[in-house]
């Protein structure tokens, strides 16, 4: 079974409009966590650790 997880920083906020993250297969899953069984992005590692560091830099716009 698919272990899915919140970032730690998504309980502490109260909020409910989280990415979660999962191993899958040698890729890394990523999906809404408010729609589990909808659409989900699969990334090869280096490519997600290029999004997180990206993201962590301010270069993605965040809503």
């Amino acid at each position: 079974m698919t272990q899915w997880r919140k970032s730690s920083y998504s309980g502490s906020t109260g909020q409910s409009d989280c990415v979660e993250v999962a191993q899958l297969s040698g890729d890394i899953g990523v999906r809404d966590s408010k729609d589990p069984g909808g659409l989900r992005v699969t990334l090869h590692p280096a490519s997600f650790r290029d999004l997180v560091a990206e993201i962590k830099r301010g270069d993605h716009d965040m809503p």
